[in-house]
């Protein structure tokens, strides 16, 4: 099977590699994130507010540090904001309707806001107009809903007729449109709330079980799957109701390595992966 190699893409400054990696994204701009703690989070009861520390990596190597008091989230989801705050989301709530459950952050590392999206994200992603996308898991029927940084729900996909929407395998966000493959029938969604015509397009896919999606274009490209296939990059192109695949192959690290258990991130033509240690993003571009 033909294999298609990661770019480096973005790495974790040395001087913060002996803190523990929370989570890490990145955000809408291009620009590299991870929060950083003291320690792991201790196992079992609720978290004590911490503080922790972002380390950011602009596209053209800059780095900046953003520090943020009393964060909340014992495994947290991460966006920038474009006005250079930050959004972190806990990925569980202790209970459904946990007003802490989403903190908002400004600039300077100070919270604003904060409110409750419902129980397991798995996509938390910022739009370059400053919308929050968030994705569930665990067959939530929250779907996919877009929300302001203030709590206020803008857009819900239980009101979109998508088939199958059960759990948001992949979600991408550029610009302000979102992409999606959602299981259980995971077809090729595009969301654009604003449109007033056609918000919602759906593909019906043959693709199983991918954790990511670039589109470009007429092409797609899907990554992940099920069991054997985890590495698989399945390559599409859309038609007037369907995406059609072009090819399959195998999404290797820049060394020609499989990464194991990984973080992944869609963002336009673009595909960002990160495997363990978590200090190092790699990129596959639909568009190269």
């Amino acid at each position: 099977m033909q294999k298609t190699a990661l770019v480096p893409y973005a790495h974790l400054p040395r001087a913060h590699h002996h803190r523990h990696v929370l989570t890490s994204t990145v955000d809408v701009f291009g620009t590299a994130h991870w929060l950083l703690a003291d320690r792991a989070p201790r196992r079992g009861g609720d978290v004590p507010p911490f503080d922790a520390l972002i380390a950011s990596v602009h596209p053209g190597g800059d780095i900046e540090l953003t520090e943020l008091n009393a964060v909340r989230a014992r495994w947290p989801r991460l966006d920038r904001l474009p006005d250079g705050g930050f959004v972190v989301g806990a990925s569980r709530a202790r209970r459904y309707e946990d007003a802490d459950q989403v903190q908002v952050f400004d600039a300077l590392g100070r919270e604003t806001s904060s409110f409750s999206v419902g129980d397991a994200i798995e996509h938390l992603l910022v739009d370059d107009a400053g919308h929050i996308w968030v994705g569930h898991f665990d067959e939530n029927p929250s779907g996919i809903r877009r929300w302001s940084r203030t709590g206020q729900l803008y857009w819900m996909s239980d009101e979109a007729s998508i088939p199958g929407l059960f759990d948001c395998y992949a979600l991408n966000v550029s610009g302000t449109t979102a992409w999606a493959c959602p299981y259980t029938d995971f077809p090729l969604v595009e969301i654009r709330p604003d449109r007033i015509d056609r918000p919602v397009r759906v593909w019906a896919n043959r693709v199983r079980g991918a954790k990511a999606v670039a589109v470009h274009g007429e092409r797609v490209a899907f990554y992940g799957g099920y069991g054997e296939e985890a590495d698989r990059l399945a390559l599409g192109e859309v038609t007037e109701t369907t995406v059609e695949p072009t090819g399959f192959g195998l999404l290797t690290l820049p060394d020609g390595s499989l990464p194991g258990r990984r973080r992944v991130v869609g963002r336009g033509s673009r595909i960002y992966v990160q495997a363990q240690p978590f200090t190092a993003w790699a990129v596959f571009d639909l568009n190269s």
